[in-house]
């Protein structure tokens, strides 16, 4: 049985492509039962985040097993696979162990160091053993890979100047806007990235977060660790105008503020500047 790895990333493929191949962390089950539905494909775990998508599987027929995934990822997505082909990636055997212990390590994150990375394989491999398409020698490997990374974590230096994605658009919001003590962030999602945004923009002196989230309950719940308030989905445009920095960390595949709603926000402030941010994937 052999391991491989077909994939995409921030070095091979541009947002524009890379947000057109994301999987929903929501909408995993059809996805993954397909995956393994592939003839000679045995075990399959889905990775995708917002720098990168990536297949890890079991086969015994490491060429018809690649160009079974390729076409899957290029079908599932409904991208022309000549189209798709030229971004992807492919390894097997010990290069692909390689390949994964460098990723779930973030020695091929964006950002090197980032600890992000380790617990979205985990979450994906999460969805795997929920839906059984992970197995045992993929359960093993996965495992081994998640005791490498936290050895490197735990034994170098490689975290101590480390940035996340979310502090970086803290740090560009402050070259912008300067002073953040009197401003206001509206954070769109209550995933990891708005949690670590507003903990960074709080930190840098922001006066206030709002949080808002289609399950209104995890905006509360966010809202409630840094003493914000919580916005409901349907209000937000309700309550917009009241924010100076608006970042949008979300799953949803369309736009939620299209350029009139900016616009018609900005009249509603009288002009005064406003700064959004989308570090989601798609955008």
């Amino acid at each position: 049985m052999n391991i491989i790895v077909v994939g995409l990333s921030h070095k091979t493929a541009t947002v524009e492509i890379r947000e057109k191949v994301a999987f929903s962390p929501n909408q995993m089950q059809k996805p993954l039962a397909e995956l393994v539905g592939l003839e000679g494909i045995i075990e399959g775990v889905i990775v995708s985040t917002c720098n990168r998508v990536e297949i890890y599987a079991t086969t015994r027929d490491i060429a018809g097993g690649i160009a079974r995934i390729k076409r899957f990822l290029a079908d599932y997505h409904r991208i022309p696979l000549e189209s798709l082909e030229q971004h992807l990636y492919t390894h097997h055997s010990e290069n692909a162990i390689r390949h994964v212990f460098r990723v779930a390590s973030s020695l091929d994150s964006m950002v090197v160091g980032e600890p992000q990375i380790l617990g979205q394989i985990k979450t994906s491999y999460g969805y795997a053993a929920e839906y059984k398409s992970s197995g045992i020698i993929l359960n093993r490997f996965l495992h081994k890979a998640f005791s490498v990374a936290k050895r490197v974590r735990t034994e170098t230096k490689i975290a101590s100047s480390a940035v996340s994605v979310a502090f970086a658009a803290v740090e560009l919001a402050k070259k912008i806007l300067g002073d953040l003590s009197d401003k206001t962030v509206m954070l769109i999602g209550a995933g990891e990235m708005c949690e670590l945004a507003a903990k960074h923009f709080l930190n840098s002196g922001a006066r206030g977060v709002m949080v808002t989230n289609r399950t209104f309950e995890r905006a509360e719940k966010l809202a409630e660790e840094f003493g914000g308030e919580a916005v409901r989905f349907e209000e937000l445009f309700t309550h917009l105008h009241r924010a100076d920095i608006v970042l949008s960390s979300t799953g949803a595949p369309h736009c939620i503020i299209g350029p009139k709603d900016a616009e018609e926000v900005v009249r509603r402030r009288r002009f005064k500047p406003m700064f959004f941010i989308d570090i989601a994937v798609p955008r």
